[in-house]
Order: C-alpha cells, then sequence, then structure tokens
C-alpha cells in the first residue's frame, strides 16, 4: 500500500511544494526555483532583475506576487 504524494500550491501564488521537487521546498510554480532564493538574493543586495537574470524561468509577475504577499502578510500580522 503506498501514500498517494500531492502536489500542494499556495491559492492566487504562482507557488507549489511537492515533496519530489526540490527537496520539498515551496517553488515558483513551473521550475524548479525555490521562492527563499529570491529572499536571498534581495538580502545579499542583488536587485530583482539580477534575480530574474539569473533565474529566467521565474516570471517577473510571479516575482512581484511572493513579494507583495511577503509584505501583505507582515501588515496584516501587525493589524496595519
Amino acid at each position: 500500500m503506498s501514500a498517494t504524494v500531492e502536489m500542494r500550491r499556495v491559492p492566487g501564488l504562482p507557488v507549489t511544494q511537492h515533496p519530489e521537487v526540490v527537496s520539498g521546498a515551496p517553488v515558483f510554480e513551473g521550475t524548479r526555483v525555490p521562492i527563499s532564493t529570491l529572499f536571498e538574493y534581495l538580502t545579499d543586495n542583488y536587485t530583482l532583475d539580477e534575480f530574474l537574470e539569473a533565474f529566467p524561468s521565474v516570471q517577473r509577475d510571479s516575482a512581484l506576487k511572493v513579494l507583495a504577499y511577503g509584505k501583505d502578510r507582515i501588515l496584516r500580522e501587525l493589524d496595519l
């Protein structure tokens, strides 16, 4: 008897997660690029354009949606 392994999606975001893709890290939909890589690039003072150049499989709109979600989530947590 085998367990069914399913891809998970974040509603409204171009993000998926599957245990067999990049060790289960959330990735940009249709790619193997972890969303954490975007935040690491920005933390290391790279620009969004530099990130997109390094990972051409990620669409600008997808990256902007992930960043906007992070911003909205923080503001919601702080009740702002």
